[in-house]
């Protein structure tokens, strides 16, 4: 059982921001309601120039938070862009390997690239939920569906197996404080959608938000980014991908239909989809490019036979899940659900 979750500002410090402490409070008040204690890490709250400007203290709170032993789960205030810069704070002397240790860690969008670097070091983490996107919805209430999956992991330290929501939510437009208490517009969902192969498969589930993911080969954001990612061996080789779950989501900027068949051509030319066992595709936010998303999966992947299993409630589209990293998964879209083993 969780009973101290420390958090930590990796990509973006918008928490440390006077504009967002309504929704601070809101988050915090939610915690604790909980009975959590919090611990905000030394930098997490000091803005966003400070921030972007000090990946070296972003990296040193990520360490201290491993080696703090009053914690038991770190969670991402939120994710950002440029999370790739820790990596030589983390990985020019082996000082994430070890700092690790066996701590929940929670967090999705560019905290995927935090993932890999996890993952990398041996630990298994959890992808789907933030501080600031999730604990401080501006609702009456955290989402249901989202905080069903955030209640388990606190008691149990795991996911035993996730279903869709029966309903998703069109993407907040404001953020003031007048939209406290406003709930979002719903609408009915679908359920897990085959797209193609078996609606059975298994494998430890690895991935994320494909546009961070593009940009282990793409330049365009960040030119360092690829040069960095390729230094220090973020990208796990095929042998590591081999009878995984590849899983992507896409993010609030809507990645157009071109890019993200670009995105998906560098996984083909790197072998990933010769060698996992399956593919699980989120749902994109607003449903935006959804039909032309599962065409550019079905002709650039090129193989029928490879199971793509579209619509999961993951990433930026609200409400959310929480997958585990790292542990055997059964994926079974008849049955409409997906099993984590112990």
């Amino acid at each position: 059982m969780i009973k101290t979750v420390g958090i930590v500002s990796l990509s973006s410090g918008i928490i440390g921001e006077d504009f967002v402490q309504f929704e601070v409070e809101i988050g915090l008040r939610r915690l604790r309601e909980y009975g959590l204690n919090v611990k905000f890490m030394p930098n997490a709250r000091k803005g966003l120039n400070y921030i972007k400007e000090h990946p070296e203290k972003r990296a040193e709170d990520l360490l201290q938070a491993f080696r703090d032993p009053e914690i038991d789960m770190i969670l991402c205030a939120i994710g950002g862009d440029d999370t790739f810069r820790l990596l030589p704070y983390l990985f020019g002397h082996d000082e994430l390997r070890e700092a690790v240790s066996q701590k929940v860690f929670l967090g999705f969008s560019d905290t995927t690239i935090n993932h890999f670097m996890l993952h990398k070091v041996g630990l298994n983490t959890f992808y789907g939920q933030s501080f600031l996107a999730d604990v401080c919805e501006l609702g009456p209430e955290m989402l249901p569906y989202s905080r069903k999956y955030f209640e388990e992991l606190i008691s149990t330290g795991r996911i035993r197996e996730i279903v869709p929501s029966e309903i998703w939510y069109g993407a907040r437009e404001s953020f003031n404080p007048d939209q406290v208490g406003i709930e979002l517009p719903s609408h009915p969902d679908r359920g897990f959608e085959l797209l193609q192969g078996s609606p059975v498969f298994s494998g430890k589930i690895l991935g994320g938000c494909i546009d961070s993911m593009y940009d282990f080969f793409n330049g365009e954001r960040y030119a360092e980014m690829p040069l960095l990612c390729e230094k220090y061996k973020l990208f796990p080789d095929l042998e590591d991908w081999r009878g995984r779950i590849l899983l992507l989501e896409s993010s609030e900027e809507k990645m157009p239909p071109e890019k993200y068949r670009r995105a998906l051509a560098y996984f083909k030319e790197a072998g990933v989809f010769d060698v996992v066992s399956g593919v699980l595709v989120g749902k994109p936010i607003d449903e935006t490019y959804v039909e032309e998303y599962k065409r550019h999966l079905a002709d650039v992947i090129g193989d029928p036979q490879l199971p793509v299993v579209c619509n999961i409630n993951i990433g930026h589209a609200e409400p959310r899940c929480i997958i585990p990293f790292g542990v055997e998964a059964v994926v079974d879209a008849e049955k409409q659900v997906i099993r984590f083993a112990d």
